[in-house]
């Protein structure tokens, strides 16, 4: 792929994923830009369906959504609240131990600079920048599965994990486009680029496509 197609992916996609429902973080953002509530759901989110998300940060949200009252509440409630998510055991320890330090530490603020952000239990590169570009409205860019996957198989990137794919990303992508770059890819790759068998015949950019990897489709 020609590196100069990216604007024209970007226009295209920005108009297709209208129809499509954007991930959970992302609404939580736009009803409400607080950077404590996408970083709990982003850590619910992860290795976790979008619905599922969605039920666990809500019923969560009901409860507490501050650092404060979240850590007033008992393992049990955590678990009670977020279940059935992916590790919800584990998650619900980060939580609380996040909340503790939020409040200890940070004065009950989510920090916005990447490198204090991954100082937290739970918290990776991709969970840094949600809350960094989500939560601040700060440049950045999140790299998950969706991300990595589909920017190496347009062939606009060659890279081997999410972490070089953030970095080659930095190096090349329009800043113009950062921010909104996980959104629209991961939409995209829920709704036409599966990982197996991507739905080819009907995707608005597959003439931009190197199909890098891609053994069938449809």
């Amino acid at each position: 792929m020609r590196d100069e197609y990216i604007h024209e992916i970007m226009a295209r996609l920005r108009d297709t994923k209208q129809v499509w429902e954007i991930p959970h973080v992302t609404q939580v953002a736009t009803k409400r830009r607080d950077p404590f509530l996408v970083l709990i759901s982003t850590v619910l989110s992860l290795r976790t369906k979008d619905a599922t998300t969605a039920a666990a940060s809500n019923c969560l949200f009901a409860l507490a959504d501050t650092p404060a009252e979240m850590q007033r509440l008992t393992t049990e409630q955590v678990e009670k609240a977020i279940y059935p998510v992916g590790f919800y055991h584990r998650k619900t320890r980060q939580i609380l131990d996040i909340c503790r330090i939020l409040l200890e530490q940070y004065g009950g603020h989510v920090p916005d600079e990447i490198d204090e952000l991954l100082k937290l239990p739970g918290v990776g590169r991709k969970t840094a920048n949600l809350v960094v570009t989500l939560g601040y409205g700060k440049l950045g860019i999140c790299v998950d599965t969706h991300v990595h996957r589909i920017s190496n198989r347009w062939g606009y990137v060659q890279t081997k994990s999410p972490d070089q794919t953030e970095t080659a990303l930095r190096a090349k992508l329009p800043q113009m486009y950062w921010i909104e770059y996980n959104d629209t890819l991961v939409a995209f790759g829920q709704n036409v680029c599966y990982p197996i068998s991507p739905r080819c015949s009907v995707c608005p950019v597959s003439r931009f496509c190197d199909r890098v990897g891609v053994e069938r489709n449809r």
